[in-house]
């Protein structure tokens, strides 16, 4: 996980295209100046930023399932709970499940766990458009290939 440039992500662990869930490995950094101000004296990851982690995990799941033709943007929370706080040097899994794909949309259900216990979930709804970009979509394949949502050679 690198907070200051938004790669929350480290690795995904299992991609179920059939079932349309993915797991993923998100290792929240021992030191970040994030924490200088999130707070001092007590050291929490900002629930913004386990919102941004379950978005990226929905978003890596739908481009799995597109084939990595599209891009999924963050449209929508429609509940987000935060459950407990989560400290620097945490593991973090994210889970990802869709819930509808259609019509440009597609629904969400996310939550992190850390040690087996859930710390965070949400529905969320994510938007599905052509890539806005050639260098987007380059840097998008390459991030897929870094976590192993795209294997090299392979099609998803």
């Amino acid at each position: 996980m690198r907070l200051e440039t938004f790669q929350m992500l480290d690795k995904i662990e299992t991609l179920d295209r059939k079932a349309q869930t993915l797991v993923a490995l998100a290792h929240v950094p021992r030191s970040s100046p994030v924490f200088d101000g999130h707070f001092p004296g007590h050291p929490i990851m900002p629930g913004v930023l386990l919102l941004e982690t379950m978005a990226q995990a929905a978003g890596y799941l739908l481009m799995a399932l597109n084939d990595f033709s599209r891009m999924p943007f963050f449209a929508a929370a429609k509940t987000a709970n935060f459950r407990a706080f989560v400290e620097p040097g945490a593991l973090l899994k994210a889970h990802a499940e869709c819930v509808h794909l259609g019509s440009g949309y597609a629904v969400m259900s996310t939550s992190l766990t850390c040690r087996g216990q859930r710390v965070a979930d949400a529905r969320l709804t994510m938007r599905n458009v052509p890539f806005p970009s050639p260098a987007l979509e380059k840097h998008v394949v390459r991030e897929g290939r870094r976590l192993g949502a795209l294997e090299a050679g392979t099609v998803c």
